[in-house]
């Protein structure tokens, strides 16, 4: 096997293209419920399995969200990659106070080339700039070292344990007035 030049390297950085971050939208429906179901055994590895329910009930469910986002309680995002599919979903809930909470998920197939933490700074940004919030909050499980290390390679603290879904895992608060 040949490895690539040293000079070679940025071309193929280069070539690779950010996906774009889109507030959710009812057209997103078909494209959201293919990554979740192409992902959920690699995300039960991580967080709680969202259930059967989920996706018989996905249409309504999506619906739900929408109308949450709408009445600002919640703003949610979805990373398109140039073929329509989505690699990522970054959520911003229980918006109230200059607050919300971050919770974020990404594909299987989009892991290592930093889309999550790509993701989680400019969900930040629009946090700030668009949504006028002044602190998020996020949670990680222990068992999940890589979601751990986006917090705080993207400015969130851990401020304490906690559990989630019975396992153990830490809080991290990031305070937006600070910069993104």
């Amino acid at each position: 096997m040949r490895l690539a030049s040293a000079a070679a390297w940025p071309n193929r950085l280069l070539a690779w293209r950010m996906p774009e971050l889109q507030r959710l939208d009812l057209h997103h429906a078909p494209a959201l419920l293919r990554f979740e179901r192409e992902n959920r055994a690699y995300f039960a590895r991580f967080v709680p399995d969202r259930g059967d329910d989920y996706f018989t009930g996905f249409t309504a469910r999506h619906a739900e969200l929408l109308a949450e986002q709408a009445a600002g309680e919640c703003h949610f995002h979805v990373l398109i990659d140039d073929d329509g599919a989505v690699l990522g979903r970054f959520n911003l809930v229980d918006v109230a106070d200059g607050g919300a909470e971050l919770g974020y998920r990404v594909a299987e197939r989009a892991t290592g080339r930093g889309v999550a933490q790509e993701g989680v700074r400019r969900v930040c940004e629009l946090a700030r700039d668009e949504y006028g919030l002044c602190q998020l909050v996020a949670s990680a499980a222990l068992a999940n070292p890589a979601s751990l290390a986006v917090l705080r390679r993207s400015g969130f603290v851990p401020v304490g344990e906690v559990l989630l879904a019975g396992q153990p895992g830490l809080r991290h608060v990031r305070d937006l007035t600070l910069g993104v």
